[in-house]
């Protein structure tokens, strides 16, 4: 019984993190400077586009990094 009680737990925290990865993703675009950093590909051609948001995912790396491992310390 404590296995599915773990099992439920995580479910649940995992949920969670989608519910705000979602709200974040709705949002996204009311974040200053979030995607518009510099260091940020952007490939523009005629019928294509390419972006690909190198350091602001490397600096949200960091910071969900420093978050987990201050709140996630028991």
């Amino acid at each position: 019984m404590n296995t599915f009680s773990s099992v439920g737990k995580l479910i649940i925290l995992a949920g969670a993190i989608l519910i705000v990865i979602g709200v974040v993703m709705v949002f996204f675009d009311k974040i200053p400077l979030l995607g518009k950093l510099p260091g940020d590909i952007s490939i523009k051609r005629r019928n294509f586009t390419l972006y690909f948001p190198i350091v602001t995912s490397i600096l949200l790396s960091i910071v969900l990094t420093v978050l987990l491992n201050l709140f996630g310390r028991k």
